[in-house]
């Protein structure tokens, strides 16, 4: 006697795949799509219901004998990131997240056609027990074409809803390599990798049993378990308010919820509808006779009759379903845990789990992919389309594009860094149509954190930025990345240089007309005339300084030199010309700018000797906290950053430059520069320009005219921090801000206590995603008095910021 085990290969129910189709022994046929869901938490209750029509309209596009099989594959992974970026920051970051669980998710989306007369499968009967030859209809080819016009159709009606992606998987995809698995030897042996491909033994003695891994089956296949009532969606208790319920699919807690490694099948039957409601009919006539013996009988007798006038009345599509998870793990001891965990989630639907024991192998082996047609139907049940379409796992995990091309976050559920591109892929689909940002919060809400953290990501992607402070919130990021740090205090005024050229660079027309643009602003007030004879008279000193410099390169560059030469050269040009002071009156320009030259009130300003070469440096703070309210200082400096930004703007070509300007703004609309903020919004995108303003004052949203019109209008990208302490006065907020009502309820749930932030892309795209930051990204950006002391004491002492940051965690760690 031959004891030996049967050979799975042996046994499988595939013929092949041919045509890009799985073809059964049995003569079914199956196509495969890779299905792309939507984020799990980025859609409204309105989304979800326009979803679950579009699942309802492409079901009822499916022919007689078909069903829908759709496989959702829950991996744990742990992250790991190859980091090539030298950076302190980014290599801390890489360390930080390395190891980090999670689920992940893939969506396989199969349509089968089951030949006509094709005896369905029930616990006595399946094709493993049984062989048939192909039937002869599936052999024509016009059959063939029928059923994949029918697919195609299924798939434009899933897609027109904008909600999900699909992508039919050709026979190159399905089939398995000597290196890489296909999706039918993956299901078979549990692969958990494409490129692992390895011979298990399966065993169904003590449940499910593949190779090393013990799996259960838990099943909605009996009416009796299934929930009271259900919907498109279901309310997410941990991210809902008061005002706001907030939203997730029906079957989410069986989806990304469930923190283990499962499957979720979903299986729809399409029968001939009338040769369905017909069998019911009947059913209902037999318990209409023995009504009287049993009220379970009556009641059974109700329902029957309730589901034939609800077929009929609303023209219902009447199918079978059946769904279960398949959960596994290579722990025995997990297992009850296991239980435990689904039982919790079927119980969130209201729904009780059956475990599977006798039915197991079966129900498993139908789970194969191209073998659904072989499902034992006893185990599915009757329903509509409509309830159905219910229980399909509608959400996926978050998505996430190239680090080099996106800003660094972390997914809500565990944490696994999420690389958003907020600015370039928008504006190409056409989301965005400018890189404008306005970032919102109250004091202690994380807004510095986050900028830091944005402004840190786009240094590294070689951006230019430029930051304007009142605070000091951007110290220690400037300080770590070796940046210029412009600052007043009494024994070290903040100075400039805007005369300085770096080697090898000319006097171009920008420049010229920034310093023409910054000397006028010094010598004439703001309602003063200005006429054509001074423009030219200055323009021709600027080009004869420069001219001069060339002679002589002993002379350094900077408003000393500039107004030596006006005293002692320029003078007497104008007398040669017969310049008369009406038309350039030097000695009153001498006179107004004599506080800035040498031995003035302001004589460090304009005459920096470091820190010169602003145009080269990639970035550059300038803190005003201690001259915010300066008449004179302020103003001035507010030109000089204009005049520098638009330097880089001009003749940065193809790089990338970013203005922050955090709370600051206030001070510079009120000194006359809200022209330069609409400008900057509405222009600076042209020259891959990002233009960033910082608020916490809620009120300032609502009452600023500079905000409303020039900010907000023109800023597609909003960051909104927790909100939830102005829950019932957020009306006001949510219509100077132009959210939509799924916005508020996103943002309602942000939660700071887990570092969350809200960020809305032109008001189509609005999710919440964490800034969780590595210890080293922490001490680098904190703005907490106590903590920035520390952090400067130790840069100082080992010598640099990042040796300083890097000993304080070792003490730390070893405390």
């Amino acid at each position: 006697m031959n004891n030996q085990a049967p050979n799975l290969f042996d046994l499988l129910p595939i013929m092949g795949i041919e045509n890009d189709c799985i073809l059964s022994k049995q003569g079914d046929i199956t196509l495969v799509f890779q299905a792309e869901l939507p984020e799990i938490f980025s859609l409204s209750d309105a989304e979800y219901e326009s979803f679950h029509q579009s699942w309802i309209k492409a079901i009822k596009v499916l022919p007689e004998y078909s069903l829908m099989h759709k496989q959702d594959w829950f991996l744990k992974r742990v992250y790991q990131e190859q980091q090539d970026d030298p950076g302190f920051l980014a290599r801390s970051s890489a360390r930080h997240f390395q190891g980090r669980e999670y689920l992940e998710h893939e969506c396989y989306l199969m349509l089968c056609k089951k030949p006509i007369g094709r005896k369905a499968s029930s616990s006595l009967f399946c094709n493993l027990l049984k062989k048939t030859i192909v039937p002869q209809e599936l052999l024509k080819p016009a059959a063939f074409e029928e059923f994949l016009d029918k697919a195609s159709q299924f798939k434009r009606v899933l897609e027109d809803s904008g909600l999900i992606k699909l992508k039919r998987l050709k026979t190159l995809e399905l089939e398995s390599y000597r290196r890489k698995s296909g999706l039918i030897e993956r299901y078979c042996s549990l692969s958990e990798l494409q490129n692992e491909f390895l011979y298990k033994d399966i065993s169904f003695a003590e449940g499910i049993q593949i190779g090393d891994q013990f799996a259960r089956l838990y099943t909605l296949g009996d009416a009796a378990d299934l929930p009271h009532l259900c919907g498109p969606r279901i309310t997410y208790d941990k991210f809902s308010t008061d005002k706001t319920k907030f939203p997730i699919g029906f079957s989410g807690s069986l989806g990304m919820l469930l923190p283990c490694n499962h499957i979720y099948n979903q299986y729809v039957f399409i029968d001939d509808p009338q040769t369905t409601l017909k069998k019911i009919e009947s059913k209902r006539l037999r318990l209409q006779s023995l009504s009287g013996y049993s009220r379970e009988n009556t009641i059974a007798r109700d329902a029957s009759n309730e589901f034939l006038n609800e077929a009929i009345i609303q023209q219902r599509l009447p199918v079978k379903a059946h769904f279960n998870v398949l959960v596994w793990t290579d722990r025995k001891t997990e297992l009850p845990e296991l239980k435990n965990k689904v039982c919790a989630a079927l119980a969130q639907m209201d729904a009780a789990a059956k475990p599977e024991l006798v039915g197991a192998a079966q129900i498993w082996w139908a789970g194969i992919p191209g073998n659904a047609a072989d499902f034992p139907m006893n185990d599915s049940f009757d329903t509509f389309a409509e309830q159905a379409c219910c229980f399909l796992n509608l959400e996926s995990n978050y998505r996430s594009v190239k680090a080099s091309q996106g800003i660094r976050f972390s997914d809500r559920l565990n944490g696994k860094p999420v690389y958003v591109d907020l600015f370039d892929e928008p504006r190409v689909s056409g989301i965005a149509s400018n890189m404008g940002m306005l970032v919102c919060g109250s004091s202690g809400g994380g807004k510095s954190m986050t900028i830091n953290h944005i402004l840190s990501s786009l240094h590294q992607q070689g951006a230019h930025c430029l930051t304007v402070d009142i605070g000091g919130s951007y110290k220690g990021l400037c300080e770590l990345v070796g940046g210029y740090y412009f600052t007043y205090t009494e024994s070290d005024p903040i100075r400039f240089n805007p005369f300085y050229l770096p080697q090898g660079s000319l006097l171009d027309t920008e420049k010229k007309e920034s310093l023409k643009a910054l000397l006028i602003s010094l010598w004439k007030q703001e309602h003063d005339p200005f006429n054509r004879s001074e423009y030219v008279a200055l323009s021709n000193a600027l080009q004869g300084y420069y001219d001069e410099l060339k002679k002589d390169p002993g002379i350094f560059p900077c408003f000393n030199t500039f107004y030596d030469f006006l005293q002692n050269q320029y003078t007497g040009l104008l007398h040669q010309h017969k310049v008369k002071d009406k038309d350039f009156d030097l000695d009153n320009f001498l006179y107004v700018l004599r506080p800035y030259y040498q031995g003035g009130e302001f004589d460090y300003l304009l005459n920096a000797r470091e820190n010169l070469d602003l145009l080269q440096q990639a970035f550059i703070v300038i803190e005003l906290d201690n001259i915010k309210d300066h008449p004179i200082l302020f103003p001035v400096v507010t030109l000089i950053v204009m005049e520098l930004f638009i330097s880089k703007m001009r003749n940065l070509p193809g790089v990338r430059k970013v203005l922050a300007i955090d709370e600051a703004w206030q001070a510079i609309a009120k000194s006359g520069m809200a022209e330069f903020l609409k400008y900057a919004f509405k222009t600076i995108r042209k020259f891959n320009g990002i233009p960033i303003v910082i608020t916490q004052e809620l009120d300032d949203l609502i009452s600023s005219p500079i905000i409303k019109d020039a900010i907000i209008n023109n800023a597609d990208i909003k960051i909104l921090m927790d909100m939830r302490k102005f829950l019932h006065k957020f009306d006001k907020i949510q219509d100077a801000l132009g959210l939509s009502d799924k916005a508020k309820t996103i943002l309602l749930s942000v939660n700071k206590e887990n570092r969350e932030i809200f960020i809305d892309i032109g008001g189509q795209r609005t999710k919440v995603y964490k800034n969780e930051l590595c210890p080293e990204e922490y001490y680098a950006y904190t703005t907490e008095g106590k903590e920035r002391v520390l952090v400067s004491a130790a840069a100082e002492k080992h010598g640099s910021m990042e040796k300083g940051i890097a000993a304080l965690l070792k003490d730390k760690n070893n405390t």
